[in-house]
C-alpha cells in the first residue's frame, strides 16, 4: 500500500523568528493540502534540536509513509545546501559541494523536489514588493538581488533563476528594464550603475530575493547600494502566503501526477 508524505526542508537557525516563519509557512501549506490527509513535516538542515532532517524522516516513517516528497525551501538550485541535502537523501550519486552531512537513513521511495528558482507564484510576491516602491513603472527599472555563489558551477543556476524572476516581474508590471545581481560575487553596485547608465532618467527599484529578513537584507544590501540613489525594499518573501502556496502546489502536482490524487483547487 502506498502512503505519500511531504517533508519541507529549510536552513537551520538559532533565531526563533526564523523557525516561526518556517512553521507558519508550513501550517499554511498544510491547510492547502488538508483534503488529502497527507502527513507533512518541517525539518531544518542544522541548529534546531529535535527537528533536523533525520528527525523529520523518522516522524514520517513512524506514520507509515512509504513515498516521500522532500521540498527544499531554498531560493535557488544553485545553493550548495540544495545539492548537499539532495545527495544525503540519495537523490544524487555525488555531492558537488563540500559537506559535513552523511547519508540519511530512509526506508521510503524518495522524490526530491525543486527550490524556488524562477517560479511564477514567487514572482507575484516580488511584483508586490516592487509595486510598493513604484510610482511610475514606465520610468523605473528593477534590480533583483540574491545571495549567489562563489562557486562557478553553482552560479549559473542563480543567474537563471534571478533573471527569470526579474523578466517576469518586468513584463507583468510594465517596467522600463530589469536586471539582477548577486552578493557573491559582489555585483550589486555594478548592476545598479549599469541600469542607471541605460536609463538615466529612470529610478532604480532594488528588491531582495531572500526568504527572510535579516543581516543580508538589513545591512549587507544597503551597504552595497550606498550612494547609488536606489529605492530599496528590505521585505523578504516570507511571511507572504504565496510561499506556502508554492510548496503546496509542488506537493499537489506530485500527488496528482505520481499517484493520481486530484490537484488542489486553483484559485
Amino acid at each position: 500500500m502506498v502512503k505519500p508524505g511531504i517533508l519541507i526542508i529549510s536552513h537551520g537557525s538559532r533565531e526563533p523568528g526564523w523557525v516561526s516563519l518556517v512553521d507558519n509557512t508550513v501550517r499554511r501549506c498544510r491547510r492547502w493540502l488538508s483534503k488529502f490527509d497527507v502527513p507533512l513535516e518541517a525539518a531544518f538542515l542544522e541548529l534546531v534540536e529535535g527537528r533536523l532532517i533525520q528527525d523529520g524522516i523518522d516522524r514520517l516513517e513512524a506514520q507509515g509513509v512509504t513515498d516521500m516528497l522532500a521540498i527544499p525551501l531554498f531560493i535557488s538550485s544553485g545553493s550548495t545546501h540544495v545539492d548537499e541535502i539532495g545527495w544525503a537523501l540519495g537523490a544524487y550519486p555525488q555531492c558537488r559541494s563540500e559537506t559535513d552531512l552523511t547519508p540519511f537513513r530512509l526506508d521510503v521511495r524518495l522524490t526530491y523536489g525543486r527550490p524556488i528558482d524562477d517560479d511564477p507564484e514567487i514572482a507575484e510576491i516580488l511584483g508586490e514588493r516592487a509595486a510598493s516602491l513604484s510610482s511610475d513603472p514606465a520610468r523605473e527599472t528593477l534590480l533583483f538581488i540574491g545571495h549567489g555563489s562563489d562557486k562557478p558551477e553553482f552560479r549559473e543556476a542563480w543567474r537563471r533563476g534571478l533573471n527569470g524572476l526579474a523578466s517576469v516581474v518586468r513584463e507583468r508590471g510594465g517596467y522600463a528594464d530589469a536586471d539582477f545581481a548577486m552578493l557573491r560575487p559582489d555585483l550589486a553596485a555594478e548592476a545598479a550603475s549599469a541600469l542607471r547608465r541605460r536609463h538615466p532618467e529612470a529610478a532604480v527599484l532594488a528588491v531582495p530575493v531572500f526568504l527572510s529578513e535579516g543581516y543580508f537584507t538589513r545591512h549587507v544590501i544597503p551597504q552595497r547600494l550606498a550612494g547609488l540613489d536606489c529605492r530599496y525594499s528590505g521585505q523578504a518573501l516570507m511571511p507572504h502566503p504565496q510561499v506556502a502556496r508554492w510548496a503546496a502546489r509542488q506537493a499537489s502536482d506530485w500527488l496528482h501526477h505520481v499517484y493520481g490524487i486530484s490537484d488542489i483547487e486553483r484559485k
